[in-house]
């Protein structure tokens, strides 16, 4: 089926807007934010080879088994498992990508969550 929601096709709109202008290299990967109803995902992608870094997502363990009330505290815990991996596998810079959503709400708190891990962007 098509996606014919008018939300879907703006915000497929503005990911392609968006990824003309950011592009993720070896040295300074791309933080890609998905979110949906439940859960919100985030990816560290290595544009130049195709490949994902790392991964975190509010299903993981870590962040299930963590006592926290709300979405927004689960993205803000998911930035900062996101950005130990990261650290562990040597990245520190990152370009975000908010993959079409408003800076506000789950994925600020993502994002506030990777800052205070450690990644800078």
């Amino acid at each position: 089926m098509a996606k014919t929601n008018a939300k879907v096709v703006a915000r497929q709109k503005r990911i392609k807007r968006i990824r003309k202008t950011i592009v993720g290299t070896s040295e300074r990967p791309r933080l890609r934010v998905f979110k949906s109803g439940k859960h919100i995902y985030a990816q560290i992608i290595d544009d130049s080879k195709g490949h994902t870094v790392a991964a975190a997502s509010s299903m993981i363990k870590d962040v299930k088994d963590a006592d926290l009330s709300g979405k927004t505290a689960k993205a803000n815990k998911v930035g900062l498992v996101l950005a130990e991996i990261a650290k562990a596998r040597g990245i520190k810079d990152v370009v975000f990508d908010r993959g079409g959503y408003l800076y506000h709400g789950r994925v600020k708190a993502l994002s506030d969550g990777a800052r205070e891990g450690g990644l800078v962007f």
